[in-house]
């Protein structure tokens, strides 16, 4: 005979409306007494019928993930990171990529398919701060990213600011006082360019040193080709540097490939650092310092404003913004820090 709920709540020695709230994924309930029912549950075998809960409570149990471009590993991994998280809550995910088009995205947030998830994870790249109203949507949904700031929904984003100027801090640490910036793009305002571009800048001014224009370098897209086309283009100027700061992995990482190719060592000659703490990160040739921006705990959260959105009866709470913890991880590419007496114990720095 197939266990029931009743079964579970008499193990994991909770009610049968605990039980029933762990299995719905509702929010507010002791980690302890999660554990006991999620161990019940496995040791019973109980299957929860699943078609009825949604039913009865008009719900999927699937949550959407848009995000620009699956090809960047970045929002490959966002995405790995998301269903992880849903999974550890029953849910499923759904994902769409909008290639970073706005009439993409409008189509997305407006389209009928929306009722085939209980809510949106939205990552917008075409859509700007000036869209903001637009996101008054009729269901639930939490904003990641760094494109639209005043809309009226959760959003969950990184503290890139800071982040970038721990980055270019390092590398003035590391005695580099040329430092190229790759992947800025031209006019923005809102955007994880136009944010990290000023953490470097803030960096620099601190340190005393001026913002050389030369060494701001454009890149409309992210990618690795791009990286290496703005680093060669870059060493065909004569514009001297000794340092690439990458505003993204893939970017640091091409960056090293063209300079490599082009008899440049690094770091010794030259220093690089990314952003992003990419997986592949770790295994480039010198392996790349890089900026953890809190990829796994983004995603976390937001699941969870999410599903408290989900959850949430009567009138709405106000809308929350939170910001990610970052970490600096050092590895080959940046070199030693002059000003450390053990650089050897500088690995993976906390913000």
């Amino acid at each position: 005979m197939a266990a029931t709920l009743h079964d579970v709540a008499l193990l994991a020695k909770v009610s049968i409306k605990t039980v029933s709230n762990v299995v719905n994924g509702y929010p507010y309930i002791k980690d302890s007494t999660k554990t006991r029912v999620l161990e019940a549950i496995a040791a019973l075998g109980y299957q929860p019928n699943l078609t009825a809960r949604g039913l009865r409570l008009g719900r999927t149990g699937v949550i959407g993930l848009a995000v620009p471009e699956l090809r960047l590993s970045y929002f490959a991994e966002l995405a790995d990171a998301v269903i992880r998280a849903a999974d550890r809550h029953g849910i499923g995910v759904q994902i769409e990529q909008t290639n970073g088009d706005r009439d993409r995205e409008l189509a997305l947030i407006t389209s009928a398919r929306r009722q085939l998830t209980d809510g949106l994870i939205f990552s917008p790249l075409g859509l700007g701060n000036e869209d903001a109203a637009l996101l008054a949507v009729g269901y639930p949904l939490v904003l990641l990213g760094e494109r639209i700031f005043d809309a009226p929904a959760d959003h969950v984003t990184m503290r890139n600011v800071e982040a970038a100027a721990a980055a270019t801090r390092r590398l003035l640490a590391a005695g580099r006082t040329r430092i190229a910036v790759i992947g800025a793009h031209e006019g923005e305002v809102y955007g994880s360019a136009a944010l990290r571009i000023r953490g470097y800048r803030d960096a620099l001014q601190e340190a005393g040193l001026p913002v050389d224009a030369a060494l701001i370098r454009h890149s409309d897209m992210w990618h690795r080709a791009n990286g290496a086309t703005t680093v060669r283009g870059l060493l065909e100027t004569g514009v001297p540097f000794d340092a690439v700061f990458g505003l993204n992995d893939t970017l640091a990482l091409g960056a090293i490939r063209a300079l490599q190719a082009a008899g440049v060592r690094v770091p010794e000659d030259v220093s690089v650092v990314g952003f992003d703490n990419l997986d592949e990160s770790e295994y480039s040739h010198p392996s790349l310092s890089t900026i953890d921006a809190g990829r796994d705990e983004i995603a976390d959260t937001a699941v969870r404003l999410l599903l408290e959105r989900i959850a949430e009866t009567g009138p709405k709470a106000p809308t929350r913004r939170v910001e990610a913890d970052f970490r600096l991880v050092e590895r080959e590419s940046i070199g030693p820090d002059r000003n450390a007496h053990h650089p050897h114990n500088r690995q993976d720095q906390p913000a």
